[in-house]
């Protein structure tokens, strides 16, 4: 069945996000647009006509790194299970340090603060503290509800992200070996949340 005026081709989407990660992961924030749509199968129009510019394409891929990280805060019975959500979010926080393509955007966001001010700024706003916020106002609620005392939600959220990841991070971006790293994530994450809820009880 064609497509109605103005509806946006899903799979066409999906190819040029993929695309992006790859490129993006590869040549940093400079990479031309032309590379992308050439490894999505599409034109460079088609990429305009989904994403509008690269400033709006990066910022999509942000956002969904954040609301897939985020996402264990958002489940039915999340507040009821702090555990069990935070052990989540610290996993999820894990892989996308280790894995690729989102494990780039830390060290994208790093090379690029000379030539590509606005699209770091993408990276950090969006990303990085989209990330922490949303889990700030998670701990907020668990605050209010008693389960923690946190005066200051959004430090306690940069604390539990270096329990999570801080030394992950700087592995990742020097390229060292992370084999290790990644057979002990679910561990590691039950770890962090634990200590995290102990050093935060009421």
């Amino acid at each position: 069945m064609p497509r109605a005026l103005g509806q946006i081709d899903t799979r066409k989407s999906e190819a040029i996000v993929s695309a992006a990660f790859s490129v993006l992961s590869e040549r940093g924030l400079s990479a031309p647009l032309e590379e992308v749509a050439r490894r999505a199968n599409v034109s460079k129009q088609t990429v305009y006509n989904h994403y509008g510019s690269k400033t709006q394409l990066i910022r999509t891929l942000i956002e969904r790194r954040r609301d897939e990280i985020t996402a264990p805060l958002a489940r039915p019975g999340a507040l009821d299970d702090p555990m069990g959500a935070l052990t989540a979010y610290a996993s999820a926080m894990i892989r996308s340090t280790l894995t690729e393509p989102y494990g780039e955007l830390m060290r994208m966001a790093v090379t690029g603060v000379e030539d590509s001010p606005e699209l770091v700024d993408i990276l950090y706003d969006t990303g990085f503290m989209g990330v922490r916020q949303k889990l700030a106002r998670y701990l907020e609620s668990l605050n209010a509800l008693g389960v923690i005392r946190a005066d200051d939600p959004v430090q306690a959220a940069e604390m539990f992200a270096g329990l999570a990841v801080g030394g992950l991070q700087i592995r990742r971006m020097i390229g060292r070996d992370l084999g290790r790293d990644t057979a002990s994530e679910p561990a590691r994450a039950a770890t962090c949340a634990r200590l995290f809820l102990k050093a935060f009880a009421p």
